[in-house]
């Protein structure tokens, strides 16, 4: 949301601020969504990444 602001980029912050002021229940959700669903990904990858990046992490 900062970037976006102090760049004047329109994104998924302003879309979700302008849902909030809006009072657009459907809207927060999915960028809750999508946002929850980023970071596990991005956990996951993080997970398999060390261990292939450190020899004394095994994947059991």
């Amino acid at each position: 949301v900062l970037t976006e602001t102090t760049y004047t980029l329109p994104g998924l912050g302003q879309f979700a601020i302008l849902a909030i002021r809006n009072q657009d229940l459907p809207q927060v959700m999915g960028v809750v969504l999508i946002a929850a669903t980023f970071v596990v990904v991005a956990s996951l990858v993080v997970d398999l990444l060390y261990a292939v990046v450190d020899p004394r992490v095994r994947l059991s």
